[in-house]
Parts: structure tokens; sequence; C-alpha cells
């Protein structure tokens, strides 16, 4: 069954796309449908080829998708790159229209301002990130800032040098935050929304426990908290944000696993539900992905439960547009699986709804009604 063909079989009104790895059977970009009034899954459809999109974005419009190039070389410099694409929501179909450097070495995340305007990327293996202006056409235009962070910390086969993981801008667009795994820093800089302009914050970042490895980070709804889950650790470190000033205070640092866990854990992915309620966050190795509540007023978070993914190595997931869903991508499984949500205590129950994707990697999904 094809995507157009599903398109009008039942109350289709998301396409979900998957960014994979490409070196194990993964062509580039796939993508399927999903119906969130049954849970209901299309076949899964090769949405455009292109090497290791391992993290998508797509524009606020929804008319295009942006995938890093997680590679090392590209048109001959040591840099990888990011792919623009025109978005066919009746198909589901991505057509390339850009593809350019990404001003440094194994760009892992990317994400867009608030404003819709700019493209943020940080380059893991470079240990930078870059900004670039989105364009009428959704093309990316010469980039208006970059950054080549600099240092190591203790870990001397993951943190040798800098390692800019994530890149996201605050919700009043005025900060952005980038979690370094290298240098085991959170850093904050100011962004010039008119211009694309970076320059550090006072304090230019907030350092982390020496070993934690900082991953992602989610920004609660209101903009006042900012939860850090570190890889190496298997840690969500929980902080108080200024929004007028970039300054953090550390409020909290809670395990993402039991007591009594015994074995190689790293974590992966972390978000909160639209309301600020609830947070999760992946572990890999455990294969769960951890559930926490969190106080409102104080920002604190406290352990609901710990449901196992149903596969090997949960690197993302993602809750869909009515928070009654979530979708857990399992790189070394190869499958997507679907849980349900319970919004009142913020519980996953499986389903027995999943598809096969080859080294799925990054999931987003796209309203197309």
């Amino acid at each position: 069954m094809t995507l157009a063909a599903v398109a009008f079989a039942g109350d289709f009104r998301n396409l979900v796309y998957v960014g994979t790895y490409t070196d194990k059977g993964s062509k580039g970009v796939y993508a399927f449908r999903f119906d969130p009034s049954s849970g209901e899954l299309s076949d899964v459809s090769l949405a455009a080829t292109t090497d290791n999109p391992s993290f998508l974005a797509v524009a606020a419009d929804n008319r295009y998708l942006y995938a890093v190039n997680e590679i090392n070389k590209f048109n001959g410099g040591e840099t990888g790159a990011v792919t623009t694409f025109g978005l066919d929501r009746t198909s589901g179909k991505l057509r390339q229209l850009q593809q350019v450097s990404s001003l440094g070495p194994g760009p892992a995340h990317l994400s867009i301002d608030r404003s819709g305007k700019y493209l943020l990327v940080a380059n893991y293996d470079g240990g930078s990130i870059a900004v670039f202006p989105i364009q009428k056409d959704g093309t990316l235009g010469t980039r208006t800032a970059f950054v080549q962070h600099s240092g190591s910390s203790v870990n001397k086969d993951r943190q040798s040098g800098p390692h800019a993981h994530a890149i996201q801008a605050t919700p009043n667009n005025k900060f952005v935050l980038v979690a370094d795994l290298g240098l085991d820093e959170l850093l904050v800089y100011r962004f010039d929304a008119r211009t694309g302009a970076l320059s550090p914050a006072n304090p230019p970042f907030l350092r982390v426990a020496p070993g934690s490895g900082p991953r992602h980070f989610a920004i609660a709804p209101n903009g006042k908290f900012v939860y850090l889950v570190n890889e190496l650790s298997s840690t969500v470190a929980v902080y108080s944000f200024d929004g007028s000033s970039g300054r953090m205070t550390e409020l909290q640092t809670i395990s993402t696993l039991p007591q009594d866990f015994k074995g190689e854990n790293t974590t992966a992915e972390i978000t909160t539900d639209a309301a600020g309620k609830f947070l999760y966050a992946s572990n890999r190795g455990d294969d769960s992905i951890a559930i926490f509540a969190i106080d409102l007023e104080s920002g604190k978070l406290s352990p609901v439960d710990r449901v196992r993914t149903g596969g090997q190595e949960p690197r993302h997931f993602t809750l869909d547009p009515t928070g009654n869903w979530l979708f857990a991508a399992n790189q070394n499984s190869n499958d997507i699986r679907v849980f349900r949500v319970d919004p009142k205590s913020g519980r996953l129950t499986s389903t027995s709804k999943m598809v096969h994707v080859n080294s799925p990697v990054c999931l987003v999904l796209v309203p197309i009604k």
C-alpha cells in the first residue's frame, strides 16, 4: 500500500517522517501516515534518498523539511551538510531543493528559531554551531553566525574535544541554548532575531558534573525551566531559567534508572508534554522511557514510571500533536512502536501498532489537515 493509497483510507491526519542512518540498508528519509483517532499506521515509503539524515526539522508552515547529513566530508571539505526538501503533504514525498555545508563535520542536530526565520545547526564531530537564514523559498542563505567551541572534559573516549549535540532557541527567542557533550557544558547565547547573530550571554555557560555528557534538553512550555538529559551519567538535570538575563540555576539532578540497575546505559532523547506536566527521557541499554511528573511551581521532577520500548536502543521518540500517542524509534531493532499516553497520569501503555524502518534515529510529525 502506498502513501497516496492510504491517504483517504481513514482519518490519517498526520505524516510521520523518519530520519535514519544509511549504513545498514536505509536509503534516506522515510514516511508513513498516522490516524490519531485509532492509532492506525500506513505502510512505510521512502520519501527521499540522502546520506545519514539523522535529525529532522519541519518549517512552521509545514512546506519544507530540513535534514542534517551526519557525514564528515562534503564537496571536498571536512564538513557535513544540511539538505532542504520541499514537502508534498498529499503524496508525502520530499523534493530536494538545496544541500549546503553545515560548516562543521558530523552535524547531529538542528532546529528552527521561534520566528521561523532561522535554522540552527549543531555539528557534533566538529564541536561547532551555525545559524542560517531561511529564505522565502525555504532554502538557506549565507550563515549569520558561526561559533567554534573548544576544550574537553574528563572522559577521554567521549570528551577529548567539544561535541555540540543539541541547539534550540528559548520560547521568547532571545537566547539560544547549546548542549555540548564534550565540554560538560550547557552554553547560553544571546540571539538577535533581526540579524541571526549570536553573542555569549553572561555567564556564557553552565557547567554540569564532570563526565555527565549533556546531550539533549527540553524547555518547559512556560519558559521557566530547562531539563537537560546527560547521556553518560543517565541523569536529568533541572534548571530554573531567567528569560530576561539568560541565567540558569540548578535545582535538581535525578537518575533515569532505578537504584538497582546494573549494566551499561546511555540516555538519548527528552521532551515534555504540551502542558508541561510530564517529562519523558529515553534509556539505551535499559531500552526504556522514564516518565516524571513536573511540579509546575518548582519545576522539580518526581518519578512516575519506566516503560520498556519493546525494541533496542530507543534513540529518539516524540509525542503526536494531540498528546495522546508517543512514537519510539528503536535504532538497533529497526522498528518504531506506538504507545498510548494517559494525559492525566503521563503513563504509557504499549500498543500493537508498529512499523519497520532500518536504523530509525529521528521522528517528526506533520499535520496534513
